[in-house]
């Protein structure tokens, strides 16, 4: 499931755009302006931003200027009642993926949403990820400790490579079930809880204790390697 951030100050097009979205499998979440936006931003899993550009706070161009700064490349697109050429070709200058004038057609919307991220995902992420000791190739659902393969079960390696491919980023648990097991949270952490415990167990490196999964209280786990020797 495709997770959209969408960011405009008025309400109308808010609730529009999230029930076309939504309607088409898409997760959609919302902010009113650019500091509201990065907020959600660093703490969520974002696919692509829909950002208006005329907003309080923070714009839609300083939005995307700091998201590059943090040299992340997640494709945006500008929706804006900005209709000159000068603002369209300054727009796709930083980089943006399209430019939807207001007013727009919802449909038409969806459509370029679904184009953009058609296109993105031809460039796929790497499918072999390395830290350390630790060696996963996603192809292959091979996962080793140095060059020892670990006995994982299905949802431990999804749930290993989720976490380790997006290295220190934290997520909640409630999007870990999402992610790896596709329903939405029900209140029961204990799916969780065990599965990283497991994880852990096998994720033991002989001589020393690493680990590569931590707890962070109150919001959930990330991946970051800390080696201490015993």
């Amino acid at each position: 499931m495709n997770t959209i951030l969408l960011v405009d100050d008025e309400e109308t097009i808010i609730d529009v755009c999230r029930r076309y979205l939504e309607k088409e499998g898409f997760r959609v979440l919302t902010a009113h302006n650019g500091e509201e936006a990065l907020r959600i931003y660093d703490t969520e899993r974002v696919d692509l931003l829909v950002v208006d550009i005329m907003m309080p706070k923070m714009d839609g161009h300083a939005l995307i200027m700091e998201i590059q700064e943090r040299e992340k490349d997640t494709p945006f697109l500008y929706l804006s009642a900005l209709t000159q050429e000068k603002e369209r070709l300054y727009g796709l200058t930083l980089g943006a993926d399209d430019y939807m004038s207001k007013p727009f057609s919802p449909r038409e919307l969806v459509l370029r949403v679904k184009n953009i991220l058609r296109r993105a995902n031809r460039f796929t992420a790497p499918e072999i990820v390395t830290h350390g000791p630790l060696f996963l190739d996603k192809n292959k659902r091979l996962a080793t400790v140095d060059g020892q393969e670990l006995e994982l079960t299905i949802k431990e390696f999804d749930l290993l490579w989720l976490l380790a491919s997006e290295n220190k980023r934290v997520f909640s648990k409630s999007e870990l079930i999402e992610r790896i097991w596709g329903y939405e949270y029900d209140g029961d952490a204990n799916t969780i809880n065990v599965h990283i415990h497991h994880l852990r167990e096998k994720l033991q490196v002989s001589g020393t204790e690493t680990m590569f999964i931590k707890t962070v209280w109150g919001l959930g786990y990330k991946f970051e390697m800390v080696v201490e020797s015993s």
